[in-house]
């Protein structure tokens, strides 16, 4: 890991799950997410102690696994609050909530891994206690209430709002809760200036090739599923959505992407382009 310096008293730390860091004085600072397990809380932990700098604070964009996963480690070795919203701050407060949505009913224990299933950590409320010189903004889509964090540098800290190209590249379909509010989202995307730093993409002051891209990629995978409603289930349409891209099924990719071909499902029904009627006690989908 490495502190890389943005713009006055914005940093961030290049990772798996780009970390951000803003200093609110000389030596005291506030993560933006945390990565994906208790070992990336210690190694930022190690970081900032070698440059003399202390957490006071960590604000969750989102509360999926592989942004809280150093919550945890950090809050108990530093005292830090922690900071969410809506829906995202219980998640981060009851792990389980992930798993168990992705799953749509107990999960067994193979989904209680560390990529889906963090340890649970104390949460307050954003609203009430975010420090001056940061601001937040709602980018809703990829997760429930999930949002970004401006800092007074006029930097922006994007969470998973976009993908990155070789993401869209190798996987097509990446994880999206409400289809509809991430392309709503990328059309904000679009009317902000400053200097970006998503989750899991370089930091940029273009970002404008990206969107599109994300919509493209959007507009794309909803035309394949339109396509496999062909009186199908859901299970026979994710299985020649994975056929056609060529995906390999494993138990993280069944609950994610199965969750994320139901919200497309949603969307285009709420499109009026499908419908559903229950054959032989199996729901199906079928254009209309």
């Amino acid at each position: 890991m490495e502190l890389i310096h943005v713009k006055g008293n914005t940093y961030y730390i290049k990772n798996a799950t780009n970390i951000g860091v803003y200093k609110i004085d000389e030596n005291s600072v506030y993560l933006i997410d945390t990565g994906n397990d208790s070992d990336a809380g210690k190694k930022i932990l190690k970081l900032l102690e070698q440059e003399n700098l202390k957490v006071m604070g960590i604000i969750n964009t989102h509360s999926n696994a592989d942004h809280v996963g150093g919550n945890k480690v950090i809050q108990d070795r530093t005292g830090c609050q922690i900071l969410g919203y809506g829906i995202e701050k219980s998640i981060t407060e009851y792990p389980l909530l992930e798993p168990s949505f992705l799953y749509g009913g107990y999960p067994f224990k193979e989904l209680k891994n560390k990529f889906l299933y963090a340890k649970p950590s104390i949460v307050k409320d954003i609203d009430s206690n975010l420090p001056k010189g940061l601001e937040y903004f709602f980018l809703r889509g990829h997760f429930f209430d999930m949002i970004g964090i401006k800092t007074d540098d006029n930097v922006y800290f994007l969470g998973d709002s976009l993908f990155s190209e070789e993401t869209i590249t190798k996987y097509h379909v990446s994880f999206l809760y409400d289809v509809r509010e991430f392309l709503n989202t990328l059309d904000y995307l679009n009317t902000l200036e400053g200097i970006y730093i998503p989750s899991h993409v370089e930091m940029t002051t273009d970002i404008t090739s990206l969107i599109e891209k994300n919509r493209k990629n959007v507009e794309e995978v909803l035309e394949v599923i339109y396509h496999y409603c062909q009186e199908s289930t859901m299970e026979e349409i994710m299985k020649r959505v994975f056929e056609h891209y060529g995906l390999v099924m494993n138990i993280s990719q069944y609950v994610l992407i199965g969750s994320t071909i139901k919200s497309y499902l949603s969307y285009l029904y709420e499109e009026n382009r499908i419908t559903y009627e229950f054959i032989d006690n199996r729901m199906i989908w079928k254009r209309v």
